[in-house]
């Protein structure tokens, strides 16, 4: 699956991914924060349990009910 990877800054220095499939805007319901572009057009496997490098779990589920896919609060990379 290619997407577009966001990132956002959060607290102790650390930063959450929002991933959005290739072209596709931000959902409206999270476009209310500061979301960066990091990546386009990134071509991850949606078959992986995990994007280990976004700290994204189960990113093909995610995609199939929000549209989307976001590190989750525990997951957060520095």
């Amino acid at each position: 699956m290619r997407v577009d990877i966001y990132r956002r800054a959060e607290a102790e220095g650390k930063f959450s991914h929002l991933a959005v499939p290739e072209g596709r805007p931000i959902p409206e319901e999270a476009t209310n924060t500061d979301w960066k572009r990091e990546v386009t057009g990134q071509d991850l496997d949606d078959a992986r349990e995990r994007w280990e490098e976004y700290g994204i779990h189960q990113p093909a589920a995610q995609m199939r009910e929000k549209g989307y896919a976001i590190t989750s609060l525990g997951d957060m990379t520095r």
